[in-house]
């Protein structure tokens, strides 16, 4: 299996590491890794390292993101989403658009944001959400985040709830469960998110992603499944977060041996290396005309 990346729309009611262990399967190959994942009532984008580009994932983790969401006021839970206990409920069946304009606004652009305490995150070496199923106190610490959209879709009015869509574009590390959590806060009626689809992480898109098989429900459609066509090239994903270097086969052989190689090109913290033939040789930072190797690929896949 040739090495890539695999943008995957992740199903309802999936773990991503379910979806992690159905590539392994669909593709043959032990070494695929995720660049950040998605709770299991969350839908939407993954991106899956496959093979040597299983190393490119460190530059993908902290890309921005960008989310479809559905917050629902009125009631609150103790996971802040659809999957928690309700702890609370208030009509907000008259919270007018006005208010939840503002609310949005006030949590619009760089912001303090208290993770939720079913989280990932650990405590004194233990996940806040194991912590918080015990039954313990779980106390975690605001986080600068950034907000960079934070804009309402549409509006639906029930009985005693109002639910609210929204798009969300985001720093990496924000929680939209939080979001959903303190907008309810700020109106004095509770939130919740009720549905959440990762539609963008960085320059990659849904609409590019596939959808994974799962080898033992669906064995025809996985025996069907292309898996090296569905790859995108780790030279085209470089190319999509860096600025471009493209190197002579003498500067190729010599970065590959770990030579000093001098380059005319701007400076830059990373660039992209490509070789002749438009693969990828390495990510590289440039200083001074010289380019110092910051992650390389294996030389079979470098050197003709």
């Amino acid at each position: 299996m040739t090495s890539g990346l695999l943008l995957v729309d992740k199903p309802q009611g999936v773990t991503s590491h379910d979806i992690v262990a159905r590539a392994r399967r669909l593709l043959g190959t032990r070494k695929v890794g995720h660049a950040g994942t998605l709770d299991p009532m969350a839908t939407g984008l993954l991106l899956l390292g496959v093979d040597s580009s299983t190393r490119l994932l460190t530059y993908l983790v902290g890309l921005d993101k960008e989310y479809l969401a559905t917050i629902r006021l009125g009631v609150a839970t103790d996971t802040d989403d659809a999957e928690g206990e309700i702890v609370a409920t208030s009509d907000a069946s008259g919270v007018d658009d006005a208010a939840i304009a503002a609310g949005i606004a006030a949590l619009t652009g760089p912001i303090e944001q208290v993770p939720s305490t079913f989280s990932a995150i650990k405590v004194d070496g233990r996940r806040a959400y194991d912590r918080a199923r015990a039954g313990e106190e779980v106390a975690l610490k605001p986080r600068p985040v950034v907000i960079r959209a934070f804009e309402v879709l549409a509006i639906r009015r029930g009985a005693a709830t109002t639910d609210v869509d929204v798009r969300v574009a985001c720093s990496s590390g924000t929680y939209i469960r939080a979001l959903a959590r303190d907008l309810g806060h700020s109106l004095g009626v509770g939130g919740h998110l009720t549905a959440l689809r990762r539609s963008e992480v960085g320059p990659f898109s849904i609409a590019d992603a596939v959808a994974l098989p799962d080898p033992r429900s669906e064995p025809e459609a996985a025996a069907d499944f292309d898996g090296e066509a569905a790859l995108l090239a780790p030279a085209a994903v470089a190319s999509l977060l860096f600025p471009v270097v493209r190197l002579g086969a003498d500067a190729v052989r010599d970065l590959v041996h770990g030579k000093r190689v001098e380059l005319q090109a701007p400076d830059a913290e990373v660039a992209a290396a490509l070789t002749p033939d438009g693969r990828l040789a390495a990510l590289v930072e440039l200083r001074g005309g010289r380019a110092r190797v910051l992650l390389g690929l294996p030389s079979e896949e470098v050197l003709p």
